[in-house]
């Protein structure tokens, strides 16, 4: 790696200081899973000048429950909220999600916040200069997303505004769907707002200064049903080819209420709000979980070598709806 500079951060104020005063030239890290791969890799259009670590700062990991709110701060490890006995009773869906990121030692550095905060995955914009070949793509400044008539396999197969890599983020997929918001301090004071407008383009919707320092998550209906399912070539430690976050609330049989969230298809978490909307009031069986299943493609329009992601999508949401009917779960 190169030289920069590094700080111990006392507090989020003081982080905020420290990247004010480098003015876009300096990076957080938290568990730094990614990051330290990035720092390697040299693959950053401008190296940073400054390493700002938020593990010093005192009181960022937490689980809890306020006033029917669960609150993490931003530094809790994936592997604590996933082994959490609170987030397994009332927000399973959340800890299944944690439990499919990347490998156990993964997820014992790896913090919620990162996780959320990620950089892409996309094979172009992480092309290593160690490897001699970089591609100076959008998110480099670049006018040519390299992907859309390049090897676009794992990229959006619901188009992007210039690039089509996807959110990589696995907790912000079930997050979406259960209606989490997201708080974050910057420069102009602090900001809660939805989990699903963290994201905008494929970049984060953060000002270059702002800082995530808490999830929370309103808790479910006692009666919902939660599940999780991610589709991925290697079940130990891939990236999501597709995810499927479901929150589904039934009485009598009759769809009370659901929120479905799709993950590795879109440059963001794309929430399913027309299947949404068709399900609510009907029925839950085989016929009503196929539809859905195909109303949640109908809009895609995949690129070269992504067909493949259609028919996996489609079979998963008619799966998780049905899933969630029998409150099934993944054995």
């Amino acid at each position: 790696m190169k030289r920069f500079e590094h700080f111990n951060a006392k507090t989020i104020d003081e982080a905020i200081l420290l990247l004010e005063k480098y003015d876009g030239e300096a990076k957080v890290i938290a568990g730094g899973t990614d990051l330290i791969r990035v720092l390697k890799d040299d693959i950053l259009p401008k190296y940073p000048k400054a390493i700002i670590n938020l593990k010093t700062i005192a009181n960022l990991e937490y689980i809890k429950e306020e006033n029917g709110v669960l609150k993490i701060g931003s530094l809790t490890r994936l592997s604590d909220v996933a082994s959490s006995s609170l987030i397994k009773t009332k927000y399973n869906l959340l800890s299944e999600a944690c439990r499919s990121v990347g490998t156990p030692q993964i997820r014992n550095m790896g913090t919620i916040g990162g996780n959320l905060c990620q950089d892409v995955q996309c094979w172009y914009y992480r092309a290593s200069k160690s490897l001699g070949k970089v591609f100076h793509c959008l998110r480099k400044g670049g006018n040519v997303c390299y992907a859309v008539s390049g090897d676009n396999r794992f990229h959006s197969i619901f188009g992007g505004k210039g690039c089509v890599a996807v959110c990589p983020s696995d907790v912000a997929i079930a997050l979406t769907a259960l209606d989490a918001l997201v708080k974050t301090k910057g420069p102009l004071g602090e900001r809660v707002f939805p989990v699903s407008e963290l994201y905008k383009d494929a970049a984060l919707n953060l000002g270059r200064s702002e800082i995530v320092t808490e999830i929370q998550v309103p808790e479910p209906p006692p009666e919902a049903r939660q599940i999780w399912i991610k589709f991925r070539l290697r079940n130990s430690l891939d990236f999501a080819i597709v995810s499927v976050a479901v929150m589904l609330t039934l009485e009598e049989g009759v769809c009370k209420d659901v929120r479905i969230a799709l993950g590795g298809v879109a440059p963001t978490p794309k929430r399913l709000k027309e299947v949404e909307d068709f399900l609510k009031g009907n029925y839950i069986n085989s016929e009503t979980a196929e539809k859905a299943g195909k109303m949640a493609v109908a809009k895609a329009f995949p690129l070269s070598h992504n067909a493949y992601k259609i028919p996996i999508t489609e079979s998963l949401v008619k799966r998780v709806i049905l899933m969630a009917k029998d409150h099934r779960t993944l054995t």
